[in-house]
């Protein structure tokens, strides 16, 4: 999957980085350490979902029937050898028939995962399927989603639709009043689609609420893409016990986002400046849990640290460190939330309660583009009285003169968007009126 978000001009990474160590992993251990994952992220049942993996000599390791997926352990893993003798301690899930129609139909892909999250079983009990052009990193991790239609579970003609509909060349398959199964050159690249079109779907029923969905185009999905090089490399020099410090900082928080699901394996990426122009910021094409101190990347002057790849936001990240120097770190994320009002025209207040002002002031607006041509660090969407933004079609951008600062404006933005949505059923907002806000700017900002 991850080779397809690289334009043709830019090289693969070299060997050995973090996005090949899961390749090291048995296949009892990446299956059980893959559903451990979804189960604690609530997005399959103890008894619903399962995983496999196509070995290079055409066994197929699965998850077993009946079995709580809350205490997996590797041992529960079974092994359905090429000639179909069966090797466990259970037997194969119920499942094992479409899983092995899906390889056999599309022999390259080999990881499937098939759960029952809720926002994607939203939408297969009303025949639909999410339209991935929300942004442009969904649209290509995910792509086109297909539709299967029902068949009893466990049963050949189950497993012929989905086979059949994955040969149309979807690599994402709603099944009708089901749930999903998703297809990947291994199981790693298999959960992150997974995952990836979750997100989309609970934004899109998160958005639905707030008005009517907007799209990207062909031209808006290419434009990050045809836009994106490499930064030059240099030799970073021994490292300060301050670069020490703020990696150590940025990592820990890097996973926490991920653990509050403020960001997802494909989707998000933080920054820390380390001087007046040289910052920390997450690496490229690295899963947002498992970043390592090592895999952080080193910009100075507009160059990375050798060997090492950033985040296609390290050039907007640079842009707005130079326009603005109280700013010392920056998150870019796709929370559920906040980001259903960049997919829509409607307007995020920060006026609901002290607290979401205090922190927020008033949000800001990026339009579709300067992020990825030239950056948007000399616009009006960032600045001391709008530290944090929402990005059309492209989740939030926050801001904090340190790394806690930025991770908490971005809790209190999700927060706020949270309870905006919910008010939906309850009835018309209330804001604060202005004199509570201009005792608010006094108060804590010595304003007026």
């Amino acid at each position: 999957m991850w080779e397809t978000l690289l334009a043709p001009h830019i090289p693969p990474l070299p060997k050995g980085c973090p996005v090949d160590s899961i390749r090291l992993l048995h296949p009892r251990d990446e299956i059980m350490m893959t559903m451990e994952r979804i189960y604690r992220y609530r997005m399959t049942t103890t008894s619903g979902g399962n995983l496999s993996i196509l070995d290079t000599n055409g066994d197929i390791w699965i998850t077993p029937a009946r079995v709580d997926k809350g205490t997996l352990g590797r041992d529960d893993i079974v092994c359905v050898r090429a000639d179909g003798s069966v090797e466990g301690r259970h037997k194969p899930s119920s499942e094992f028939p479409f899983h092995k129609a899906i390889y056999e139909g599309r022999p390259e892909l080999r990881g499937i995962v098939h759960a029952h999250p809720v926002a994607l079983v939203a939408f297969s009990i009303c025949k639909e399927v999410p339209n991935t052009r929300i942004f442009h990193q969904t649209r290509t991790v995910c792509g086109d989603v297909g539709f299967a239609p029902y068949a009893l579970p466990g049963s050949e003609a189950l497993g012929e639709a989905i086979a059949e509909t994955f040969e149309s060349g979807v690599n994402c398959v709603i099944m009708e009043n089901h749930g999903v199964v998703v297809g990947g050159s291994d199981l790693q690249d298999a959960f992150q689609r997974f995952e990836t079109l979750e997100f989309a779907a609970k934004t899109i029923i998160k958005a639905r609420q707030l008005g009517a969905v907007n799209y990207l185009s062909d031209e808006q999905i290419a434009l990050p893409r045809a836009s994106f090089k490499y930064l030059p490399e240099m030799e970073p020099g021994r490292p300060s016990t301050r670069e020490k410090d703020l990696r150590r900082q940025l990592r820990d928080f890097v996973r926490r986002g991920y653990q509050h699901r403020l960001m997802i394996s494909t989707e998000g990426s933080f920054s820390a400046r380390l001087e007046d122009d040289a910052f920390l910021i997450t690496p490229y094409r690295v899963d947002r849990n498992t970043v390592e101190l090592g895999d952080l990347v080193l910009v100075r002057e507009g160059h990375r640290e050798q060997g090492r790849f950033a985040s296609r936001a390290a050039r907007n990240h640079r842009a707005i460190y130079k326009q603005h120097p109280q700013i010392g770190a920056i998150v870019n994320a796709y929370t559920v939330n906040a980001s259903a009002f960049s997919i829509t025209d409607v307007a995020l207040s920060s006026r609901t309660i002290p607290e979401s002002y205090v922190f927020l002031r008033e949000i800001g607006y990026c339009p579709y583009g300067p992020q990825f041509v030239g950056g948007i660090g000399n616009s009006d969407s960032i600045s001391p009285t709008h530290p944090s933004a929402i990005c059309q079609n492209d989740g939030v951008l926050v801001t904090g003169g340190n790394v806690l600062e930025a991770f908490d404006r971005l809790e209190v933005l999700e927060a706020t968007a949270e309870a905006v949505v919910n008010t939906r059923p309850l009835g018309p907002i209330s804001p604060m009126p202005t004199p509570v806000i201009d005792e608010l700017r006094r108060a804590f900002f010595g304003e007026g």
